[in-house]
């Protein structure tokens, strides 16, 4: 098994306060039918989490990252080359806000769904 899908397995095992509970709301398609993977292999890093098919992602930042700011935008600028918007929130955000934290992937979820229409099946 390649490296990175390990290393996710093990961080979506021992997953953040704040990460488990944003799970809680995102996980069985519960954000009006969007599915998301968490811990999730991409474009070379593991994102705390992926809706593929919008092409968003959201990540989690705790106290460590205030020593990791230039890492971090190297991060988000490959993935938003590879077509993907980041989205940040503090984990202190997502456990005190998280109806705001929702309203805002909700917001950009259906922007990004209305930007890219789905494809019509190929007719036989």
């Amino acid at each position: 098994m390649h490296l990175k899908w390990i290393r996710a397995r093990r961080l979506r095992n021992d997953s953040t306060d704040a990460e488990r509970h944003l799970w809680h709301f995102l996980r069985h398609q519960q954000l009006a039918g969007h599915k998301f993977r968490r811990q999730y292999p991409l474009a070379g890093y593991i994102v705390d989490f992926v809706c593929v098919p919008a092409r968003l992602v959201v990540e989690l930042d705790g106290g460590q990252h205030l020593d990791a700011l230039a890492y971090d935008e190297r991060r988000t600028a490959m993935l938003e080359r590879e077509g993907y918007r980041v989205l940040r929130f503090w984990n202190h955000d997502v456990l005190l806000r998280t109806e705001a934290v929702l309203a805002e992937v909700f917001q950009v979820l259906e922007e990004r769904s209305k930007a890219t229409p789905p494809q019509p099946s190929p007719t036989p």
